[in-house]
């Protein structure tokens, strides 16, 4: 007898191999595509055609646009930090993966779950975390199982699948892939050797040689920290950042080569495309940088980083997690307002910002003019440079 097992698909070679995998042990397959607004509509037919070619017993296609935009654009650009200063956690839509997995899954009543991580990556914590926090359920990993008995697994899917007459697309034999509406990430080939990159290693980001001769101008309104409009037409998160995506990709904006510690331990290498993201984190910090006191802006990227780190590390269901972002969410009552961003290619930067609660003194610019007098000002500078003064003069040297 059959049972049923919940695979979470995209269509990809490992997504791919899993589903013979598991029917030739004995699982009904149910394959759940969660459309977290990296694919266009040719490829979103591709991916039900290809759950449909391999035999599924069923398929969904979720939107996940809106739950991606909510659980994390909103938050993370709060927090404003990349990991380790620059990864913009461009694979936190597994969460929202596993969501819709766990829906489908309740739906159908079973209580199996299977994916297609490696023993090797980050996101087998993810999605294995985001599962046991969330009830009581076997977890299948086939990329794990055969593991245990091959090295090259990616030669062994293609080949597995290739026996059994489905065939594999030119871009997955080369490199890994993955998209959703926060960027895309690609690993793989020379990429993993710490070569350079192929021109072929490249997704949305146009090369220098194709950025537009002129400017691109883009004006984003905030309120209270959340993107709500742009260039003065007001938009659903989600479909807002598809715009900026669509917008700053051909300029090149948005574009990294990272290295960086993985959760397990290795160093792991990619190269991530994030022209929105990137876009609206300028967006926002400038505009975070005027409204905010000198104390937030110094105490407020501590809490950004641990944030950070709980989510790329698996902990997206952690309580801590929570507690962190009822902080970030306070710190931005006043952050409401407009900026301009401006981009000639590769760099996007914040050219003007607009609000009402901009800290300006009213009788003040910096280095220009003042309201106070000089005996005020070398007043401050002796009361403020005390301590060191002090230690300087008490333990000169004779």
């Amino acid at each position: 007898m059959t049972k049923d097992i919940v695979l979470a698909f995209s269509g990809g070679l490992d997504t791919s191999f899993c589903v013979p995998y598991l029917q030739e042990q004995g699982w009904a397959v149910h394959t759940v595509f969660a459309d977290t607004g990296g694919v266009d509509a040719e490829e979103r037919a591709y991916i039900e055609g290809r759950a449909r070619e391999l035999g599924v017993a069923s398929h969904v296609t979720v939107d996940g646009g809106p739950a991606i935009w909510e659980g994390f654009v909103k938050p993370f650009v709060w927090a404003g930090e990349g990991y380790q200063g620059q990864y913009p956690l461009l694979v936190s839509d597994r969460y929202l993966i596993v969501d819709a997995a766990l829906a489908r899954a309740r739906e159908l009543g079973c209580r199996a779950i299977a994916h297609g991580c490696t023993g090797m990556g980050n996101d087998q914590v993810r999605f294995d975390l985001a599962v046991k926090a969330q009830g009581d359920y076997e977890i299948v990993a086939p990329i794990r199982e055969i593991q245990k008995e091959h090295t090259q697994t990616r030669a062994y899917e293609q080949a597995y699948l290739d026996e059994r007459g489905f065939g594999v697309r030119d871009k997955q034999k080369s490199y890994t892939i993955n998209e959703n509406l926060l960027g895309l990430t690609m690993s793989g080939g020379e990429i993993d050797r710490w070569e350079a990159p192929k021109p072929e290693a490249r997704g949305w980001c146009a090369p220098r040689a194709e950025w537009p001769a002129e400017a691109l101008r883009v004006r984003i309104g905030f309120e209270q920290g959340e993107a709500v409009s742009l260039d003065g037409e007001r938009l659903p998160g989600h479909l807002l950042l598809a715009k900026l995506n669509h917008l700053f990709a051909p300029y090149g904006v948005g574009r990294g080569l990272y290295t960086g510690d993985t959760v397990i331990g290795l160093k792991g290498r990619i190269i991530y495309e994030a022209p929105g993201l990137i876009s609206l984190l300028a967006a926002h910090r400038a505009l975070e940088d005027t409204v905010l006191t000198k104390q937030q802006n110094r105490f407020k990227p501590d809490v950004a980083r641990k944030w950070v780190e709980l989510v790329y590390e698996g902990f997206y269901h952690d309580p801590l997690k929570s507690n962190l972002e009822a902080f970030l969410a306070s710190s931005q009552s006043q952050v409401s307002g407009e900026v301009l961003l401006e981009t000639q290619g590769a760099q996007v930067s914040a050219v003007a910002v607009s609000s009402p609660h901009i800290l300006n003194a009213k009788g003040a610019t910096y280095a220009q003019s003042a309201d106070w007098g000089v005996e005020e000002a070398e007043g401050f500078i002796k009361l403020f440079g005390m301590s060191s003064t002090l230690w300087a003069e008490v333990n000169k040297q004779d």
